[in-house]
Protein backbone atom coordinates (compact mmCIF):
# COMPACT_ATOMS: atom_id res chain seq x y z
CA UNK A 1 0.00 0.00 0.00
CA UNK A 2 1.18 3.53 -1.10
CA UNK A 3 0.03 6.64 1.00
CA UNK A 4 0.50 10.32 -0.58
CA UNK A 5 0.46 12.86 2.36
CA UNK A 6 0.63 16.35 3.00
CA UNK A 7 4.35 17.24 3.50
CA UNK A 8 3.01 19.82 6.35
CA UNK A 9 0.57 17.76 8.63
CA UNK A 10 2.36 17.44 11.74
CA UNK A 11 3.77 14.38 13.77
CA UNK A 12 2.42 11.71 11.03
CA UNK A 13 6.23 11.08 10.03
CA UNK A 14 7.40 7.59 11.38
CA UNK A 15 3.94 6.83 12.23
CA UNK A 16 2.34 6.65 8.86
CA UNK A 17 5.28 4.15 8.06
CA UNK A 18 4.24 1.76 10.33
CA UNK A 19 1.00 1.23 8.36
CA UNK A 20 1.80 1.18 4.82
CA UNK A 21 4.73 0.46 2.92
CA UNK A 22 5.25 3.42 1.15
CA UNK A 23 4.93 7.50 1.87
CA UNK A 24 5.34 10.13 -0.10
CA UNK A 25 5.59 13.28 1.25
CA UNK A 26 4.28 16.58 -1.05
CA UNK A 27 3.10 19.86 -0.77
CA UNK A 28 -0.50 20.41 -0.60
CA UNK A 29 -0.93 22.87 -2.87
CA UNK A 30 1.51 20.71 -5.40
CA UNK A 31 -0.45 17.44 -5.31
CA UNK A 32 -1.03 16.19 -8.98
CA UNK A 33 -2.68 13.41 -10.95
CA UNK A 34 0.98 12.15 -11.23
CA UNK A 35 1.91 11.62 -7.47
CA UNK A 36 -1.52 9.97 -7.33
CA UNK A 37 -1.44 7.49 -10.08
CA UNK A 38 -0.25 4.55 -7.97
CA UNK A 39 -1.17 5.58 -4.94
CA UNK A 40 -4.04 3.46 -2.76
CA UNK A 41 -4.45 6.21 0.20
CA UNK A 42 -4.26 10.22 0.09
CA UNK A 43 -3.87 12.33 3.34
CA UNK A 44 -4.47 16.07 2.93
CA UNK A 45 -5.02 19.26 4.28
CA UNK A 46 -6.94 22.11 3.13
CA UNK A 47 -4.96 23.30 0.46
CA UNK A 48 -5.54 20.27 -2.09
CA UNK A 49 -8.40 20.00 -4.32
CA UNK A 50 -9.23 16.64 -4.50
CA UNK A 51 -11.71 15.60 -7.52
CA UNK A 52 -12.24 13.95 -10.17
CA UNK A 53 -9.15 15.86 -12.34
CA UNK A 54 -7.10 14.78 -9.49
CA UNK A 55 -7.89 11.22 -8.92
CA UNK A 56 -9.29 9.60 -12.11
CA UNK A 57 -7.68 6.93 -13.23
CA UNK A 58 -5.45 6.57 -9.75
CA UNK A 59 -5.98 3.53 -7.25
CA UNK A 60 -6.81 5.83 -4.36
CA UNK A 61 -9.17 4.17 -2.36
CA UNK A 62 -9.05 6.26 0.73
CA UNK A 63 -8.96 9.91 0.93
CA UNK A 64 -8.46 11.32 4.61
CA UNK A 65 -8.43 15.47 5.05
CA UNK A 66 -6.79 16.28 8.67
CA UNK A 67 -9.32 18.88 9.41
CA UNK A 68 -12.53 19.80 10.46
CA UNK A 69 -13.67 21.54 7.00
CA UNK A 70 -13.96 19.02 3.88
CA UNK A 71 -15.23 21.81 0.91
CA UNK A 72 -12.14 20.91 -0.74
CA UNK A 73 -13.15 17.78 -0.63
CA UNK A 74 -15.44 16.74 -4.54
CA UNK A 75 -17.20 14.54 -1.98
CA UNK A 76 -20.62 13.74 -4.37
CA UNK A 77 -18.05 12.47 -6.99
CA UNK A 78 -15.87 10.43 -4.61
CA UNK A 79 -18.62 8.47 -3.50
CA UNK A 80 -20.18 8.06 -6.96
CA UNK A 81 -16.84 6.41 -7.35
CA UNK A 82 -16.48 4.23 -4.30
CA UNK A 83 -13.97 6.06 -3.22
CA UNK A 84 -13.77 6.33 0.94
CA UNK A 85 -12.95 9.93 2.40
CA UNK A 86 -12.68 11.26 5.89
CA UNK A 87 -12.48 14.29 7.73
CA UNK A 88 -11.87 15.31 11.33
CA UNK A 89 -14.94 16.57 13.11
CA UNK A 90 -13.93 18.41 16.08
CA UNK A 91 -10.32 17.54 16.48
CA UNK A 92 -9.21 21.56 16.82
CA UNK A 93 -12.74 22.48 18.08
CA UNK A 94 -10.78 23.10 21.79
CA UNK A 95 -8.15 25.13 19.74
CA UNK A 96 -10.78 27.55 18.05
CA UNK A 97 -12.43 28.52 21.38
CA UNK A 98 -8.96 29.11 22.79
CA UNK A 99 -8.17 31.46 19.80
CA UNK A 100 -11.61 33.30 20.02
CA UNK A 101 -11.99 33.64 23.53
CA UNK A 102 -8.18 34.96 23.83
CA UNK A 103 -8.87 37.35 21.29
CA UNK A 104 -11.94 38.83 23.48
CA UNK A 105 -9.70 39.05 25.98
CA UNK A 106 -7.23 41.26 23.49
CA UNK A 107 -9.59 43.31 22.74
CA UNK A 108 -10.83 43.67 26.47
CA UNK A 109 -14.48 42.41 25.19
CA UNK A 110 -15.33 39.46 27.19
CA UNK A 111 -17.40 40.95 29.99
CA UNK A 112 -20.50 39.41 31.80
CA UNK A 113 -24.21 40.38 30.48
CA UNK A 114 -22.66 41.38 26.68
CA UNK A 115 -24.76 39.42 24.18
CA UNK A 116 -22.82 36.83 21.77
CA UNK A 117 -24.46 35.32 18.86
CA UNK A 118 -22.57 32.21 18.00
CA UNK A 119 -23.34 31.18 14.07
CA UNK A 120 -22.77 27.46 13.62
CA UNK A 121 -23.05 25.41 16.84
CA UNK A 122 -21.02 22.08 16.02
CA UNK A 123 -18.05 20.81 17.85
CA UNK A 124 -16.36 24.45 18.09
CA UNK A 125 -19.66 26.50 18.19
CA UNK A 126 -20.80 24.47 21.04
CA UNK A 127 -17.54 24.42 23.11
CA UNK A 128 -17.50 28.67 22.18
CA UNK A 129 -21.41 28.96 23.31
CA UNK A 130 -19.94 26.96 26.92
CA UNK A 131 -17.10 29.35 27.28
CA UNK A 132 -19.17 32.54 26.78
CA UNK A 133 -21.34 31.26 29.00
CA UNK A 134 -19.03 30.36 31.33
CA UNK A 135 -17.74 34.12 31.45
CA UNK A 136 -21.47 35.24 32.48
CA UNK A 137 -22.39 36.42 29.02
CA UNK A 138 -25.93 35.95 27.40
CA UNK A 139 -25.60 33.33 24.11
CA UNK A 140 -27.46 32.97 21.28
CA UNK A 141 -27.18 30.45 19.15
CA UNK A 142 -27.67 29.89 15.49
CA UNK A 143 -27.86 25.96 14.17
CA UNK A 144 -31.06 25.19 11.97
CA UNK A 145 -30.27 21.74 11.20
CA UNK A 146 -29.37 21.04 14.75
CA UNK A 147 -32.07 23.17 16.93
CA UNK A 148 -34.76 23.86 14.91
CA UNK A 149 -33.91 27.32 15.64
CA UNK A 150 -34.62 30.08 12.91
CA UNK A 151 -32.44 30.37 9.97
CA UNK A 152 -29.71 33.03 10.11
CA UNK A 153 -31.81 35.70 7.85
CA UNK A 154 -34.67 34.98 10.62
CA UNK A 155 -32.46 35.68 13.58
CA UNK A 156 -32.31 39.27 14.92
CA UNK A 157 -28.81 40.30 15.27
CA UNK A 158 -29.21 43.55 16.26
CA UNK A 159 -28.96 43.92 19.85
CA UNK A 160 -25.34 41.58 19.75
CA UNK A 161 -22.31 43.24 20.98
CA UNK A 162 -20.74 39.75 19.49
CA UNK A 163 -21.41 37.58 16.58
CA UNK A 164 -18.87 35.15 15.72
CA UNK A 165 -19.29 32.33 13.00
CA UNK A 166 -18.29 28.78 12.87
CA UNK A 167 -20.47 27.38 10.13
CA UNK A 168 -18.60 25.23 7.34
CA UNK A 169 -18.44 26.59 3.39
CA UNK A 170 -21.74 25.65 1.65
CA UNK A 171 -22.27 27.29 -1.52
CA UNK A 172 -25.59 25.88 -2.73
CA UNK A 173 -29.07 24.83 -1.08
CA UNK A 174 -31.55 25.63 1.49
CA UNK A 175 -28.81 25.68 4.14
CA UNK A 176 -25.74 27.59 2.08
CA UNK A 177 -23.07 29.97 4.21
CA UNK A 178 -21.77 31.33 1.15
CA UNK A 179 -21.79 35.26 1.87
CA UNK A 180 -24.57 34.77 4.64
CA UNK A 181 -23.11 37.93 6.25
CA UNK A 182 -23.81 40.28 3.41
CA UNK A 183 -24.42 44.45 3.32
CA UNK A 184 -28.24 43.54 4.83
CA UNK A 185 -27.34 41.53 7.51
CA UNK A 186 -24.66 44.35 8.27
CA UNK A 187 -26.70 46.86 7.71
CA UNK A 188 -29.61 45.57 10.38
CA UNK A 189 -27.02 46.16 13.27
CA UNK A 190 -27.73 48.33 15.99
CA UNK A 191 -25.17 47.53 19.00
CA UNK A 192 -21.71 47.77 16.62
CA UNK A 193 -21.00 44.51 17.65
CA UNK A 194 -17.17 42.54 17.31
CA UNK A 195 -17.57 40.19 14.46
CA UNK A 196 -15.48 37.24 14.44
CA UNK A 197 -14.52 34.77 11.11
CA UNK A 198 -12.98 32.09 12.48
CA UNK A 199 -15.24 29.55 10.15
CA UNK A 200 -14.22 29.62 6.41
CA UNK A 201 -13.56 32.11 3.91
CA UNK A 202 -16.58 33.21 2.10
CA UNK A 203 -18.96 32.77 5.00
CA UNK A 204 -18.56 36.68 5.40
CA UNK A 205 -19.07 39.15 2.73
CA UNK A 206 -15.50 40.64 2.92
CA UNK A 207 -16.38 43.99 0.58
CA UNK A 208 -19.66 44.23 2.78
CA UNK A 209 -17.57 43.59 5.80
CA UNK A 210 -15.56 46.65 4.38
CA UNK A 211 -18.39 49.11 3.68
CA UNK A 212 -19.97 47.77 7.27
CA UNK A 213 -16.49 49.09 8.98
CA UNK A 214 -16.85 52.59 6.96
CA UNK A 215 -19.97 52.99 8.16
CA UNK A 216 -19.15 52.68 11.95
CA UNK A 217 -21.60 49.46 12.03
CA UNK A 218 -19.26 47.06 13.60
CA UNK A 219 -16.85 47.85 16.89
CA UNK A 220 -13.90 45.49 16.23
CA UNK A 221 -13.41 42.54 13.46
CA UNK A 222 -11.21 39.38 13.80
CA UNK A 223 -10.41 37.55 11.15
CA UNK A 224 -9.01 34.08 10.63
CA UNK A 225 -10.42 32.65 7.27
CA UNK A 226 -10.38 34.75 4.27
CA UNK A 227 -11.50 34.67 0.90
CA UNK A 228 -8.76 33.66 -1.82
CA UNK A 229 -6.59 32.63 0.56
CA UNK A 230 -3.95 32.94 0.60
CA UNK A 231 -4.16 36.24 -1.75
CA UNK A 232 -6.09 37.95 0.87
CA UNK A 233 -7.70 41.04 0.91
CA UNK A 234 -4.77 43.40 1.81
CA UNK A 235 -7.32 46.73 2.84
CA UNK A 236 -9.40 44.06 4.96
CA UNK A 237 -5.92 42.84 6.79
CA UNK A 238 -5.02 46.28 7.27
CA UNK A 239 -8.04 47.56 9.26
CA UNK A 240 -8.31 44.45 10.70
CA UNK A 241 -7.80 44.24 14.89
CA UNK A 242 -6.85 40.84 14.53
CA UNK A 243 -5.85 39.30 11.43
CA UNK A 244 -4.37 35.36 11.43
CA UNK A 245 -3.29 33.33 8.67
CA UNK A 246 -6.17 30.58 9.25
CA UNK A 247 -4.57 29.20 12.58
CA UNK A 248 -7.37 28.94 14.96
CA UNK A 249 -7.17 25.85 15.15
CA UNK A 250 -3.16 25.24 15.18
CA UNK A 251 -2.74 24.43 18.54
CA UNK A 252 -0.52 21.48 19.03
CA UNK A 253 -3.24 19.38 20.51
CA UNK A 254 -5.36 19.78 17.89
CA UNK A 255 -3.47 19.06 15.34
CA UNK A 256 -2.05 15.60 17.33
CA UNK A 257 -5.81 15.12 17.37
CA UNK A 258 -6.30 15.58 13.74
CA UNK A 259 -3.38 13.08 13.34
CA UNK A 260 -4.46 10.67 15.33
CA UNK A 261 -7.75 10.77 14.16
CA UNK A 262 -6.33 10.73 10.25
CA UNK A 263 -4.11 7.32 11.30
CA UNK A 264 -6.75 5.46 12.98
CA UNK A 265 -9.17 6.22 9.61
CA UNK A 266 -6.08 4.63 7.67
CA UNK A 267 -5.57 1.39 10.14
CA UNK A 268 -9.53 1.23 9.69
CA UNK A 269 -9.40 1.10 6.16
CA UNK A 270 -6.94 -1.53 6.03
CA UNK A 271 -8.60 -3.76 8.86
CA UNK A 272 -5.22 -3.59 11.16
CA UNK A 273 -5.49 -2.83 14.83
CA UNK A 274 -4.76 0.92 16.42
CA UNK A 275 -1.95 1.23 18.60
CA UNK A 276 -0.03 4.52 17.56
CA UNK A 277 0.49 7.24 20.07
CA UNK A 278 0.40 10.42 19.06
CA UNK A 279 1.78 12.97 21.21
CA UNK A 280 2.48 17.05 21.05
CA UNK A 281 5.74 18.43 22.66
CA UNK A 282 5.29 19.61 26.13
CA UNK A 283 5.62 23.46 26.91
CA UNK A 284 8.89 24.53 29.01
CA UNK A 285 7.78 25.98 32.55
CA UNK A 286 8.61 29.64 31.33
CA UNK A 287 6.54 29.03 28.64
CA UNK A 288 5.73 32.30 26.72
CA UNK A 289 3.91 32.60 23.66
CA UNK A 290 4.34 36.79 23.76
CA UNK A 291 4.98 39.31 26.40
CA UNK A 292 0.79 39.95 27.33
CA UNK A 293 1.14 43.12 29.60
CA UNK A 294 -2.32 42.79 31.13
CA UNK A 295 -2.57 43.35 35.04
CA UNK A 296 -5.05 41.34 35.66
CA UNK A 297 -3.39 37.92 36.80
CA UNK A 298 -5.71 35.74 35.06
CA UNK A 299 -5.52 37.37 31.50
CA UNK A 300 -2.34 37.27 31.67
CA UNK A 301 -1.60 33.74 32.22
CA UNK A 302 -4.04 32.65 29.11
CA UNK A 303 -2.55 35.49 26.66
CA UNK A 304 1.40 34.27 27.61
CA UNK A 305 0.06 30.75 26.94
CA UNK A 306 -1.74 32.17 23.39
CA UNK A 307 -1.77 35.50 22.32
CA UNK A 308 -3.71 35.73 18.96
CA UNK A 309 -2.06 39.62 18.28
CA UNK A 310 1.37 38.34 18.20
CA UNK A 311 0.12 35.99 14.77
CA UNK A 312 -1.66 38.97 13.89
CA UNK A 313 1.43 41.50 13.62
CA UNK A 314 3.06 38.90 11.77
CA UNK A 315 0.86 38.83 9.23
CA UNK A 316 0.14 42.28 8.82
CA UNK A 317 4.06 42.74 8.70
CA UNK A 318 4.44 40.29 5.70
CA UNK A 319 1.04 39.08 4.58
CA UNK A 320 2.82 37.70 1.59
CA UNK A 321 4.23 34.99 3.88
CA UNK A 322 0.32 33.41 4.32
CA UNK A 323 1.53 30.15 3.73
CA UNK A 324 4.77 30.14 4.99
CA UNK A 325 3.13 31.74 8.53
CA UNK A 326 0.80 28.49 8.43
CA UNK A 327 3.71 26.11 7.76
CA UNK A 328 6.08 27.10 10.41
CA UNK A 329 3.81 27.94 12.88
CA UNK A 330 5.22 28.07 16.04
CA UNK A 331 4.59 25.73 19.02
CA UNK A 332 1.34 26.38 21.07
CA UNK A 333 -0.48 24.84 23.72
CA UNK A 334 -4.15 24.69 24.78
CA UNK A 335 -2.70 24.48 28.19
CA UNK A 336 0.24 24.49 30.49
Amino acid sequence: MKAIVDDKIPYIRGLIEELVDEVCYVRGSDIGPDDVRDAHILVVRTRTRVDERLLSGSQVGLVVTATIGYDHLDTAWLESAGIRWTNCPGCNAASVCQYVHNSLLSLDRLHEGMRAGIVGVGHVGSLVADDLHAAGMRVTLCDPPRFCTPTFAETDWSDMDLITFHTPLQREGELATWYMADDRFFQSLRRRPVVINAARGGVIDEAALLRAMDRGLVSAVVVDTWEGEPDINRELLRRADIATPHIAGYSADGKANATRMSLQAVADYLGVPFTLDVTPPALPPDFCYGEPSAEDTKKADALRLYDPCIDSRHLKSEPEKFEWLRGHYPLRRERM
